[in-house]
């Protein structure tokens, strides 16, 4: 790294350096006070310019990251590493496509450089390309077997294929050697097949306390602290681990729930009146599914996928790239482009997010597309492709909350406070709303209660909707032993079965509900 310091003063240096490791490890306070010298006495240093970027991209400023990174990638343009940093601040701004792009080159210029393959795997697990992820992790294993992101990361994959007990022998062989690694202790909890063990629940408590532990350590290991002491039927403690795990998530990057709503606003009012319909019902081979998180949007694409027409495709980035692609083109983002449109300009998207999306139909005919913030783009997909279904999957909303309040859901930054969360669901709720009104044969407001009260029922609907014959496969839903990629991989597996927790908790929640304008908890009232 020094010969990328030079220019600088040895005080300089230093700083740089411990800013640097801050960042690796997520401590963003630490990072800004040790830049803050040499962004005063050399602003347009390459490396300062990185460690800024960096800091931007933690504090919930990705345009500016990306912005700041190039401006140090232009002064060196071999440098492998500054092409991987781009690339990772691309990806967590959305743009896997560029981020591939940018770490391939990385790759290219310095085929050594672990961290490039890492993360480039990890972009491609975004992007749903699961077999060259694979391969990428495998690589940055092989260049640093000590790589144990990338080890967790394919014990990730493991889960996905249901490889459940050698997923977690995985993340047990880095948490042998790296005790306080986050993602390996998260890994084990999202297994939902483990229950921790007294010793796991002391070993992850001095986790929490290791000085080499980073923020996103202590954040991810403090969601697995929390299943386990609800596991153990510790309903406060587990509370308390899940505050202390969100609040250091918050310290970093804050939610603006106001801004949120009101860009929700804006999209109606951008497709008030909706716009002309394009000349061909393009879509009819798609089918969305959009939720908030953990509302049953795995186990309907499972239902689904278990039909012989249907590919599960899972969470794919296709539809918010092609619009990202427009807004780059016409200099505006989305809506605001929106009443400019033209029939032949909406057609022209839709063709492009069926060619984008053509490679999960070369087995069956239809294909679903599981993004849950897809929601917020039902005006565009029904001016895109006319032709798709559009399924929105609702659970209760207090369990539906409360839900993303535990699960470690990276980058969804409204899950952090019960308020954030209940008005994030509002926005939600009154957007499904509005577009099932708008379109009540092309948007169907799927119920989780009500398929648990009478599942045939209830997915013979889902069918008819989906103008699909029904199949006695989709009723063994669980049987289906395809790839999963979400965190409900293992549930899907499962028969259906009750998973309300809330009432567990009972008045433990009540500033939740209260959040939510529910009443407060009465025993009497609770199943």
């Amino acid at each position: 790294m020094i010969p990328r310091l030079q220019g600088l003063s040895p005080t300089a240096r230093v700083n740089l350096m411990v800013a640097g490791e801050a960042l690796e490890t997520g401590r963003v306070d630490e990072a800004e006070r040790r830049l803050a010298g040499a962004t005063a006495t050399n602003p347009q240093h390459p490396e300062v310019l990185r460690m800024q970027a960096g800091i931007h991209s933690l504090r919930g400023r990705p345009q500016q990251a990306i912005s700041t990174m190039r401006q140090a990638l232009a002064q060196r343009p071999q440098d492998a590493l500054y092409h991987n940093t781009l690339g990772t601040l691309l990806g967590s701004a959305g743009d896997y496509d560029a981020a591939i792009a940018a770490l391939r080159h990385g790759c290219e210029l310095q085929p050594d450089l672990a961290i490039a393959w890492y993360n480039l795997g990890v972009m491609l697990t975004r992007s749903v390309r699961n077999d060259e992820a694979a391969s990428a992790l495998r690589h940055a294993v092989a260049l640093a077997p000590d790589h144990v992101a990338a080890r967790a990361l394919l014990g990730d994959m493991l889960r996905t294929r249901g490889d459940t007990r050698e997923a977690e022998a995985e993340y047990r062989k880095v948490l042998a050697e790296r005790p306080w690694t986050g993602i390996a202790w998260w890994g084990l909890a999202d297994l939902r097949t483990v229950r921790f063990g007294d010793d796991d629940i002391a070993r992850m408590q001095a986790a929490l306390q290791q000085p080499r532990a980073g923020e996103d350590d202590r954040i991810a290991t403090g969601f697995a602290l929390a299943k386990a002491l609800d596991d153990g039927g510790r309903h406060a403690d587990s509370l308390t681990a899940l505050a202390q795990a969100n609040a250091i998530a918050r310290h970093r990057q804050q939610w603006n729930a106001g801004a949120f709503s009101a860009g929700i606003t804006a999209i109606h009012q951008a497709f008030a009146p909706p716009p002309a319909a394009v000349a061909e019902p393009l879509g009819n081979e798609a089918i969305f599914i959009v939720s908030l998180p953990r509302s049953g949007s795995t186990l309907v694409e499972q239902i689904l996928a278990s039909h012989s027409s249907v590919e599960g495709a899972g969470e794919l980035p296709d539809l918010p790239l092609v619009l990202a692609e427009e807004s780059r083109r016409r200099g505006a983002p989305f809506p605001q482009w929106v009443r400019a449109m033209q029939p032949a300009d909406w057609a022209r998207l839709g063709q492009r997010y069926l060619e984008r999306t053509a490679h999960w139909r070369r087995q069956r005919p239809v294909f679903t597309d599981k993004l849950p913030n897809n929601w917020m783009y039902i005006g565009a997909i029904r001016a895109m492709l006319p032709g798709a279904r559009i399924i929105a999957c609702r659970r209760d909303s207090l369990e539906t909350c409360f839900s993303c309040y535990r699960q470690h859901l990276a980058g969804s930054e409204y899950t952090r406070t019960f308020d954030d969360l209940a008005a994030f669901w509002r926005d939600f709720d009154r957007s499904v709303r509005h577009w099932h009104a708008l379109n009540p044969s092309q948007v169907f407001e799927h119920e989780y209660e009500r398929l648990l009260a009478d599942p045939e029922a209830h997915i013979r609907r889902l069918l008819d909707f989906c103008g699909l014959p029904f199949e006695p496969a989709c009723l063994s839903f669980n049987e289906n032993r395809r790839e999963v990629r979400s965190p409900s991989a293992t549930q899907v597996r499962q028969p259906l079965h009750d998973t309300r927790r809330a009432p567990r908790y009972g008045a433990l929640l009540d500033p939740l509900r209260a959040a939510l304008g529910l009443p407060p908890w009465q025993r009497d009232n609770t199943p």
